[in-house]
């Protein structure tokens, strides 16, 4: 397991070497001049110039690539054009909300969904499984927007209960954090509620189809013990999968969230950063969300192998 485990880190390297100069390319190609935003629009040519020297925008492209992979292999990141700052720093300020919505999300959709999904496998063709499979529908058609706004008008303007946007840090206690991260954290594990009850179902059936399932049932078991001690361990591998990649997909969903609830986080930044055509956080940014994506696919390559040992041989 450790030299499938290293063989796999070392992969990462080519993967995000292509991720960077993708994304760099992408960049300047694209229409957009960050020094004419940053001028404004009563700059002419000669201070709009005078910038692009400034932020080095004026060398030819591989040396802009040459001197920037060089100085991320260094640590550094590189100076915001729009904020003026260091982004490792920027980043540093901001992934606390983003983590924390992240976390929360992945939690409240697993202890939903995973109940939900094994009740409807177990209740196949009742009212119940159509009302989840309803749901799952729904859940996954509606965007993430849309969720919150009507999460939004429901629980902030109609019952006063959570705040309508804004960010409280643990630092500043944990009952105001809790309330300032509640609504998003509802609004975007909907959709993950969703496609992981789903999932489960239709794993948690498929299992229940097997022989050794009615061998159980034959041995005096009851649905419950069968369940945990059958059903769901080898229905373990598919509901991992699903889990890992709506994790990794929550970074889309979490743009989106945290600019509708306000929170300065990675999501937010990276939708400021784009909108200011800011090369250096963009970059920064994309590379990181791509290391996290490239190491949930590693983390669910290793799961296979503790939760079904038959991958092993």
């Amino acid at each position: 397991m450790f030299g499938y485990i290293l063989r796999r880190l070392l992969s990462t390297v080519p993967v995000m070497l292509i991720v960077a100069v993708f994304v760099f390319l992408m960049l300047r190609i694209g229409p957009g001049d960050p020094a004419a935003i940053i001028a404004g629009d009563n700059a002419n040519a000669d201070q709009v110039a005078m910038i692009r020297q400034q932020l080095g925008l004026d060398k030819p492209l591989l040396i802009q690539l040459f001197v920037w992979l060089r100085d991320i292999l260094g640590g550094d990141f590189g100076e915001s054009f729009f904020f003026r700052k260091k982004v490792a720093d920027l980043i540093a300020d901001r992934i606390e909300p983003t983590l924390a919505l992240a976390i929360c999300t992945t939690i409240i959709a697993v202890i939903v969904a995973l109940p939900l999904g094994v009740i409807a496998a177990m209740k196949r063709g009742s009212v119940i499984d159509r009302l989840v499979m309803g749901f799952s529908v729904l859940g996954f058609s509606v965007p993430v927007f849309v969720i919150g706004y009507g999460l939004i008008y429901l629980f902030a303007i109609e019952l006063p209960w959570l705040p309508v946007q804004g960010y409280q840090r643990i630092a500043n206690g944990f009952q105001p954090f809790l309330r300032s991260i509640a609504l998003p954290s509802l609004t975007l594990s909907i959709v993950y509620i969703a496609l992981i009850a789903r999932m489960t179902r239709t794993s948690v059936l498929e299992v229940l189809d097997e022989d050794y399932i009615r061998t159980a049932y034959s041995r005096g078991l009851t649905p419950l013990q069968t369940l945990m001690r059958h059903a769901l361990p080898n229905a373990a591998v598919p509901i991992v999968t699903v889990i890992g990649l709506g994790v990794a997909l929550l970074i889309g969903g979490v743009v989106v969230t945290e600019s509708v609830f306000a929170i300065p986080g990675i999501g937010r930044l990276t939708v400021d950063a784009a909108l200011a055509r800011d090369y250096p956080t963009i970059q920064a940014v994309i590379l990181l969300f791509s290391f996290v994506y490239v190491m949930i696919n590693l983390v669910i390559d290793i799961s296979y192998l503790l939760l079904d040992p038959r991958i092993r041989y």
